[in-house]
């Protein structure tokens, strides 16, 4: 008898070959093609590193922190499945190895188990469809998308990789869909696509009990049919069922690319479901063509400490993205390393080639203080500027050290014994000594002051809900000093959380992270208003 603990049907997705190829993007290519088709969908991410949650891994690990409504702090590919999917995901949609440990664990501890002999098999797996079972109920989708982390063969998803195994056997065969996004080289010096690797791939999955229901590869470019062919024959798939998804200049056609070949209706067909609705892919094809008919072009500087890896900013440049869909202007994002103007002050000079600047969110103190240039120089040269949470809390340090004359303003993050704690630690923070998921996080209401450019902004809305990461607040009772010197305190909710400045191009500092709420159909306000401040001053000194 199939287990009825079970509602939506799944779609797994699982990496061969190599990790970074696009897992996540042919998940969310799954999704559309099921959105357009008229099925409510929703998402999971299982990742089998140990860490509790994401919220205190270095940028250079694992990419950027994904922040939700509820305060979770996920997996970078959360936000490819929010702005592709236009979906509001829980902090419980990212199951991780270290969460399930723990509970098994805190379980064994607690006597649940009743002196029986904890081990992977079943007590692991248990927890692992539990988890899976509760985003189930919970959704009420008619699909949950189900993304595994890493790449088949990797030591740590084989208890993943057992309990998918024990889902598809626990139900009816038109109840799953397992595929494998697999990576194909196509080295130039042969001028060829080598199937090899996704061979050995596809025999590393049937070794865990698993047999694809489609792959997908990534390429370079289109491997041809001859290639999938090979890949249908070594894998024991039909050739409907193996698809190609090359290198796309823009990466929000994937969906589209991968229905002209068939894909939808595949994944329909495995699921034993009809069509809701015709798919006419209006939705997106809008968004594709303002792409394409972009009149505008203008260059942003991205200013921070983890410029060699950009997925350390993804959400900020997507965010830039989005806006200059809406204005009709191509965002070109250069990424700057601002330990290079500590060394030297005479480089700032450089931004003076960007039409804006955005100084995104950071922790710690490496940089700080080129950071603190970067901004006394975008307000002095009346260059577009926008800083996101350290960036409004750097940009009340500037002001309060160049404008307030308090030499040595700071922050207590950086300098605990500063003269000036312009910048300190929130009063519920103070007795907080764990690190992880403890910080001010998720989505809290703020109050706007009328009359200001954030008001303006936001369509004069004196309410609005934004997501938040941080620990330190702008100190209350330096607010004042620095109102009376000209400084615009735009927002607050228990703290201050927006300034600017009123004669200037465009300087907005806010202490939320706005770029985690932006889609491509709906661009964030700031970062919008970053984009068309650019653009105006572009069109300045053109004239």
């Amino acid at each position: 008898m199939p287990d009825s603990s079970y509602h939506a049907k799944y779609v797994f997705i699982v990496g061969g070959v190599m990790s970074g190829i696009g897992k996540g993007i042919v998940t969310v290519s799954v999704g559309r093609n099921l959105i357009e088709r008229g099925y409510k969908i929703d998402v999971c991410k299982i990742d089998p590193y140990l860490n509790i949650d994401a919220g205190t891994m270095n940028p250079f690990e694992h990419g950027e922190v994904f922040v939700t409504e509820d305060g979770g702090e996920l997996d970078v590919d959360f936000g490819h499945y929010q702005r592709f999917l236009q979906i509001d995901v829980k902090k419980n949609q990212n199951i991780t190895t270290g969460q399930v440990y723990y509970e098994v664990i805190t379980k064994e501890r607690n006597g649940e188990y009743l002196g029986k002999t904890v081990q992977v098999v079943p007590h692991i797996t248990d927890e692992i469809k539990r988890r899976i079972k509760e985003i189930d109920s919970q959704s009420k989708a008619d699909v949950l998308l189900i993304e595994i982390g890493g790449t088949v063969g990797d030591i740590e998803s084989q208890p993943f990789l057992e309990a998918i195994r024990q889902i598809m056997r626990e139900r009816e065969p038109s109840d799953t869909c397992l595929i494998m996004a697999t990576y194909v080289p196509y080295p130039p010096h042969v001028n060829e696509p080598k199937t090899k690797p996704t061979q050995h791939a596809v025999r590393d999955l049937k070794s865990a009990g698993l047999n694809p229901s489609i792959i997908v590869t990534r390429s370079p470019k289109d491997i041809g049919k001859s290639a999938l062919d090979k890949v249908a024959v070594y894998s024991g798939l039909s050739t409907d069922a193996v698809f190609s998804l090359p290198d796309l200049e823009e990466v929000l056609e994937s969906p589209i690319v991968l229905d002209k070949q068939g894909f939808g209706k595949k994944v329909l067909f495995v699921l034993n479901l009809e069509p809701k609705k015709e798919a006419t892919w209006d939705s997106l094809n809008k968004i594709l063509e303002l792409i394409k008919t972009q009149e505008n072009e203008v260059n942003i500087g991205l200013t921070g400490k983890y410029t060699k890896l950009k997925d350390a900013y993804i959400s900020v440049f997507e965010a830039l993205k989005h806006a200059g869909i809406h204005l009709k202007t191509k965002v070109n994002v250069h990424y700057i390393d601002v330990e290079e103007f500590e060394k030297d002050s005479s480089k700032l000079s450089i931004l003076e080639k960007y039409d804006g600047v955005i100084l995104p969110g950071g922790f710690g103190k490496r940089g700080i203080e080129g950071k603190i240039k970067v901004i006394q120089y975008c307000r002095e040269n009346n260059i577009p500027f926008l800083g996101i949470c350290l960036g409004f809390q750097l940009a009340s340090i500037e002001f309060a050290r160049n404008v307030c004359g308090l030499k040595d303003a700071h922050s207590t993050e950086m300098d605990p014994n500063t003269r000036y704690p312009i910048v300190d630690l929130q009063p519920d923070q103070k007795n907080i000594h764990r690190l992880g998921g403890t910080m001010r996080l998720g989505a809290h209401e703020i109050e706007v002051f009328p009359n200001t450019m954030l008001w303006e902004l936001y369509g004069q809305k004196e309410k609005i809900i934004e997501r938040h990461r941080h620990r330190y607040e702008l100190n209350p009772m330096y607010a004042p000093l620095l109102q009376d010197n000209g400084l615009v305190l735009s927002a607050k909710s228990k703290f201050y959380e927006a300034l600017e400045l009123p004669d200037h191009p465009f300087f907005l500092a806010v202490q939320f992270h706005p770029e985690f709420k932006s889609t491509p159909w709906n661009p964030s306000p700031p970062y919008y208003g970053l984009i068309d401040a650019a653009l105006k001053k572009k069109k300045v000194k053109s004239n």
